[in-house]
């Protein structure tokens, strides 16, 4: 290995390392807690060091959420795949709604890089990074399936703004949470009428 594939190892490594420790940081303290100089202290490099990396908390929250969309993608198409061939359209509808809600509910951080905090993020242009991409199609071809004669991007809109909803509501401790379950099964059964 040359010293500049090294080198290009060593900073992506860092890169990573400070997108995990911010993450990391705003689930244990919130998004106010993470400071480049407290990711400068835990990752044990200087300030300078971080802002080769970002230009500011913006971009490592952008970078958080976008870590945050390949996630989701990955679990909403693992439970997909799963229920589509044991249950079909609605079965997967109802197992991709329950998994959001689930991933929504326990990476509150996480979910607010994704969707609440400002980033410069383009969302729903060509330019957007592929897995804000990967994570809006895995919601978008198992809602089109159940979309019946509906328009599927409208569809999977109303549904995706609905389990957006149910989850800020949730979080905000303005639901019941003993009616978690009959609210996805409402809303399941509503939507695919």
């Amino acid at each position: 290995m040359s010293i500049h594939q090294r080198r290009e190892r060593d900073r992506a490594e860092r890169h990573r390392l400070i997108i995990r420790t911010a993450r990391e940081l705003a689930e244990a303290e919130g998004w106010d807690a993470v400071t480049t100089r407290r990711l400068a202290e835990r990752i044990e490099y200087s300030q300078p060091v971080l802002y080769s990396h970002f230009a500011g908390k913006t971009e490592i929250v952008a970078a958080v959420a976008v870590e945050g969309f390949a996630d989701l993608a990955v679990a909403l198409r693992a439970v997909a795949d799963g229920e589509a061939g044991a249950g079909g359209p609605g079965a997967a509808f109802a197992a991709v709604a329950r998994e959001y809600l689930a991933f929504g509910l326990a990476s509150p951080a996480l979910y607010d890089a994704m969707f609440t905090l400002a980033t410069d993020l383009p969302f729903g242009r060509p330019e957007a990074p592929a897995p804000l991409k990967e994570a809006f199609a895995a919601l978008a071809v198992t809602f089109a399936q159940a979309a019946g004669e509906e328009d599927p991007e409208l569809f999977t809109e109303v549904g995706w703004a609905s389990l957006h909803g149910l989850v800020t509501l949730a979080r905000g401790g303005r639901l019941r949470p003993d009616l978690a379950e009959a609210r996805v099964e409402l809303l399941v059964r509503r939507l695919l009428g």
